[in-house]
């Protein structure tokens, strides 16, 4: 008995108590084990039937073994039924199944009458078993009340009849097995463990990794759109925005489930159906040219967003089709105005250059040129007062224009001189239904302004260069409206539409004839006598600077200059309130 213990020994020293399958996989092999329990106990039923069939009187079955059969049977059927419906006590089961085996084992080992080799090797798959399907401690005990109960039989055949050293050296070859076979058994299922935890160990990384892809391609501020073959598989907020596709307040709301819900749920299929439907409404030539691209080709073209689609706040977006290793397209969409924002910057840095090297020289001689015309006229004042029968008012008149030209070139370069010193954009979150009329209160008291406001926006902007567009704005309206009505006034919108925060600047005027609106927003193109054709020049150098985009709109029925910014905060939506300022 020696080995035997060494044996024993070695076992329990490299038993753990974590050293079971999970429960997933524990509860699949319980259901096959139990399974072949219920098979065994069938086969061992019509066994005794068939022997009872035979009339043999030798072989009948005893009460002892009939009894134990129908009590094996039912209680197996019993536990195979557990499994499918009771998950939390699975190794209970499982343990109080694998010692009812050793049991009804050993009851019909005994009433067999002598030793039995077929039964004896079931004791195996009974071991085997509690090593794949316990803890290394519970199945230590199993295995050795498996090698208690066969070489008890043996010394009770040996009291009861004879001693039979043969029989006697079998049983213990036997036990012996029966610990070779468990610390097997149990060596296989150690492996399997490890293997299960590298495997889960991969699959929580896998998801941590997909997570992050997927929080890294929502906050990404191009639009991405996978398409798998005809189908659209993947399509983050910024494509939504930048095609201007509506969400589902539905399917949102639905998204903050679980993750096992999100990944297993109909949901974002929906999201997507939806957002493909949505693209070949609005957007079926984009989507066509997508689809049309041949697999392995890449292809980058510039798209006009339609009008169905708000062209008035995104108009142009650069589309770049990526083919992926699995035959589908990676279709990158990017707003051109963050590109157009940055030349606008280069492009005021380099006037910012010219206009330093230019305004001292320029500036140092006007202040003469209009210094000279005052005194002029100045000394054509006092020789007509002390000359009476002197006529100088023609050269008055002359010296007059020379001193307004010369005021009128001055406010081109102060006007330039603000576009040039303007560094990169200081912006600020500004909710524009509390500045907006703080604004007006401070640079419009006296006119009429009719502020209208339909939400209550936050926009990102710098301050002092939204104040500068404005103010060039409602002064045009001011000034256009007063050439055609008695009444001059202007009205201010905002409102919201889809992701952007609209100010509409509205007169009263005559309008931008059609032939103008090309020349709209060149430097110094002007239809007023007394403009210098720099206002909305500048207005639209410092929009684009904050990402943002001014246009005029010939279709609205007043004359309408449109300010067009990302709103940064736009949940908040109530009742349109319309103040009326002095």
């Amino acid at each position: 008995m020696k080995p035997a213990t060494t044996i024993i020994s070695a076992i329990s020293r490299y038993i753990h108590h974590d050293d079971t399958l999970p429960l997933p996989q524990l509860r699949r092999l319980g259901i096959i084990y139990s399974s072949y329990r219920f098979v065994v106990s069938i086969f061992s039923m019509l066994m005794i039937y068939i022997s009872a069939r035979t009339g043999d009187s030798a072989s009948l079955p005893s009460f002892l073994q009939q009894t134990a059969l129908s009590f094996y049977v039912m209680l197996s059927l019993i536990l195979l039924g557990l499994f499918y419906v009771v998950t939390k006590q699975m190794r209970r089961q499982l343990a109080f199944g694998l010692v009812l085996d050793v049991i009804i084992l050993s009851l019909l080992l005994y009433t067999a009458g002598e030793p039995d080799l077929q039964l004896t090797m079931l004791y195996m798959v009974v071991v085997a078993a509690s090593f794949m399907l316990l803890h290394g401690s519970q199945a230590l005990v199993i295995t050795l009340l498996a090698i208690i109960f066969v070489i008890y039989q043996q010394f009770f055949y040996a009291i009861a009849n004879s001693m039979n050293l043969a029989n006697l050296g079998d049983a213990l070859l036997m036990s012996a097995s029966f610990l070779a076979v468990g610390g097997l058994s149990w060596s296989i299922s150690q492996r399997l463990v490890q293997l299960e935890k590298v495997a889960q160990s991969h699959a929580k990384e896998v998801e941590r990794l997909n997570v992050i892809n997927q929080e890294v391609i929502t906050q990404m501020v191009n639009g991405v759109i996978v398409i798998d073959k005809q189908d659209i598989v993947l399509a983050n907020l910024a494509a939504h925005q930048l095609l201007s596709v509506t969400q589902d307040s539905s399917l949102r709301a639905s998204s903050t489930s679980t993750d096992t819900e999100k990944m297993r749920g109909d949901t974002p299929h929906a999201t997507l159906f939806n957002f493909k439907h949505q693209l070949s409404k609005q957007h079926s030539q984009l989507l066509q040219a997508c689809l049309s691209v041949a697999a392995g080709q890449t292809r980058t073209f510039t798209y006009d967003v339609p009008e169905v689609a708000n062209a008035s706040i995104f108009g142009k977006l650069r589309v770049q089709i990526i083919p992926l290793k699995d035959e589908s397209k990676l279709v990158l969409l990017e707003d051109l105005r963050r590109e157009q924002a940055s030349a606008q910057q280069l492009k005021l840095a380099s006037l910012g250059q010219l206009t330093a090297s230019i305004a001292h020289e320029i500036r140092n001689p006007l202040a003469a040129i209009s210094q000279a015309s005052q005194l002029l006229m100045e000394d054509l004042t006092e020789i007509e007062a002390n000359a009476s029968n002197v006529d100088m008012s023609g050269n008055h008149e002359l010296y007059e224009m020379i001193f307004s030209q010369t005021k009128r070139v001055n406010r081109i370069i102060e006007d330039i001189l603000k576009l040039s010193r303007q560094q990169a954009a200081s912006q600020q979150a500004i909710v524009l239904a509390e500045w907006m009329p703080a604004f007006l209160d401070n640079y419009f008291q006296g006119h009429d302004i009719f502020l209208h406001v339909k939400t209550q926006p936050t926009i990102s902007f710098d301050p002092h260069q939204l104040e500068q567009i404005l103010i060039n704005l409602i002064n045009n309206g001011l000034r256009y409206s007063s050439y055609s009505h008695p009444h001059a006034y202007v009205e201010i919108e905002i409102y919201c539409a889809d992701n952007d925060v609209i100010i509409d600047i509205l007169d009263n005027g005559d309008g931008i004839k059609t032939e103008d609106l090309k020349h709209l927003f060149n430097p110094f193109f002007t239809t007023d006598k007394a403009g210098t054709g720099l206002g909305l020049y500048l207005s639209q150098a410092f929009c684009e600077a904050n990402q943002a985009r001014l246009l005029y709109i010939p279709e609205h029925e007043k004359t309408c200059f449109r300010l067009i910014s990302p709103a940064i905060d736009s949940d908040n939506i109530f009742q349109a309130v319309e103040e009326k300022l002095y």
